[in-house]
């Protein structure tokens, strides 16, 4: 069986026992095995530390000649890559598109950015003020790269995009990264550091293919940690990282809701995208997405239609085995996700019926059919707007009250209202708006060009308030902050205007 290595201080290390083992979830075959046992983590992040100056050092633009290189090389292994993904994820061939292609396109996105920042090292923040009786005397505000390390702990759901975004954010910025994948489905992220090793300097890219070990113990007030998980798992990353002063960014779990206008009518552009969109979003990739829509408000008298025309579109979905062409959604990704979703459905059980659930021909594998419940009192209802089923299950419930509905969940990364009536769109969208890191409005115009709220885009912030964790990444120039430290100078604006260009 294949061991899979970490790469710390540039060289490929090999774990000792006990290895944990990579399977394919459709088949349960086993893939590869994987350890951190035995690496120095005090050593890696000194590594990453001793690097940093030197990346510091770099231009906007040089960095993102790197983050080119890598994209460039990405996509020269990209079958490579979807057929691994595939494999070890249970992805279909789109859903490994999705999470490969997201990774190419993001290294992209940040590279053509360092080419327009060119040869500026750090970033103004606003206008220049005036501070004294003459415009000599000013002041601003400066992003300036961290002096440490950028720690990045990723889900098992997005191997190659959760490793690819976070590392375009911190590389461009300036920051060395140490990033580690989920274990479960660490062979597309293993092969994606594989690459980069190829194509990064020294020092700016160290990975683990297994257990933090005491990798967080070592960090201190210049690093970040950036994770993307459950929010029990970043209840303890806050309490162990907030005694160390490293900064911490998290995306937890997400009550992603769609909500249908009561002007919509059955039949028209912006029904058929508000169809389109939820069957989408609880399927693509068996419903594993932190963006996936897990609620479903009809806000008008149209229920009985909606629950029809979605039962009708779930009984098109193929369960089964990704490696065969008739299948369109698989399993998902671990033994212990297929018990979680299978409980967490009993649970959403308790407050709702069951009115769709699809077939399951497969003797092995961790398949759920796609599972489509009726809220019997979404007002009363508790477990609906607490529980995130991370599977192809959602909530339907009619609505009377859409935003405060929404609002139940506490905070999530992504809302969808889907209308045409500007009255409607402007009350709905500003009521929950505050509970939100996006919110993504479907309407007859746009029917032709959006990718859907379940796509994350590099070019608008991913993260949300409350329950989702409060955490902000991406976003383009803002998905540098998250590794820069705002700084106020004063003094003479010429000698400002030297230290700080405001154009390259």
């Amino acid at each position: 069986m294949n061991t899979l290595k970490s790469f710390v201080q540039d060289q490929w290390v090999e774990g000792r026992e006990p290895f944990a083992t990579l399977v394919n979830p459709s088949t349960e075959e086993p893939l590869a095995r994987t350890s951190t046992n035995g690496i120095d983590m005090g050593a890696a992040v000194d590594h990453a530390r001793a690097h940093g100056a030197s990346l510091r050092e770099m231009t906007f633009a040089q960095r993102g000649e790197l983050l080119k290189a890598w994209s460039k090389a990405l996509h020269e292994k990209r079958d490579e890559l979807l057929g691994l993904a595939m494999q070890n994820g249970g992805n279909t061939r789109g859903d490994a598109k999705f999470d490969v292609d997201g990774a190419i396109a993001t290294l992209a996105h940040y590279a053509e950015l360092g080419a327009q920042l060119g040869s500026l090292k750090a970033l103004r923040d606003g206008e220049a003020v005036q501070l004294g009786r003459t415009a000599r005397y000013a002041g601003l505000h400066l992003w300036v790269p961290r002096d440490g390390v950028a720690v990045h702990i990723n889900a098992f759901n997005f191997p190659a995009w959760g490793t690819a975004e976070k590392a375009a954010c911190a590389l461009l910025a300036g920051m060395p990264v140490v990033s580690k994948p989920a274990t479960s489905t660490a062979l597309v992220a293993f092969r994606l550091a594989e690459i980069g090793a190829g194509v990064l300097p020294r020092g700016t890219f160290q990975f683990l293919c297994g257990s933090p070990g005491e990798l967080l113990d070592r960090l201190g007030p210049q690093d970040v940690v950036a994770f993307t998980g459950s929010s029990q798992t970043a209840a303890r990353l806050r309490e162990q990282l907030g005694r160390r002063g490293a900064r911490l960014n998290v995306e937890a779990d997400s009550l992603n809701a769609a909500v249908l206008g009561p002007d919509v009518e059955p039949g028209s552009a912006t029904w058929d995208l508000f169809v389109a969109d939820v069957v989408r979003d609880m399927t693509q990739k068996a419903g594993q997405k932190c963006t996936a829509i897990r609620r479903i408000f009809v806000a008008g008298d149209r229920l009985p239609a909606v629950q029809e025309a979605l039962v009708d579109r779930l009984s098109q979905v193929r369960v089964g085995d990704t490696a065969r062409a008739e299948t369109t959604m698989g399993p998902v990704s671990t033994a212990d996700q297929l018990r979680d979703v299978r409980a967490g459905i009993d649970k959403l059980a308790s407050e709702s019926q069951r009115v769709f659930e699809g077939k399951i021909s497969e003797s092995k594998g961790y398949f759920v059919p796609p599972t489509l419940l009726l809220a019997r009192d979404a007002a009363a209802a508790k477990v609906m707007h607490k529980d995130e089923v991370f599977g192809p299950v959602a909530t339907l419930a009619a609505a009377s009250d859409a935003a405060g509905l929404v609002r139940r969940g506490g905070g999530g990364l992504v809302c969808s209202v889907y209308s045409d009536d500007r009255d409607f769109l402007r009350k709905c969208v500003l009521d929950v708006a505050p509970y939100h890191g996006r919110i993504y409005i479907g309407s007859e115009k746009v029917a032709g060009q959006t990718l859907g709220p379940g796509t994350v885009l590099p070019q608008l912030l991913h993260g949300g308030p409350g329950h989702a964790g409060g955490g902000e990444e991406l976003g383009s120039l803002r998905g540098l902050q998250l590794y820069s430290q705002r700084v106020a100078l004063q003094g003479d604006r010429a000698l400002l205007d030297a230290i700080a260009p405001e154009k390259s």
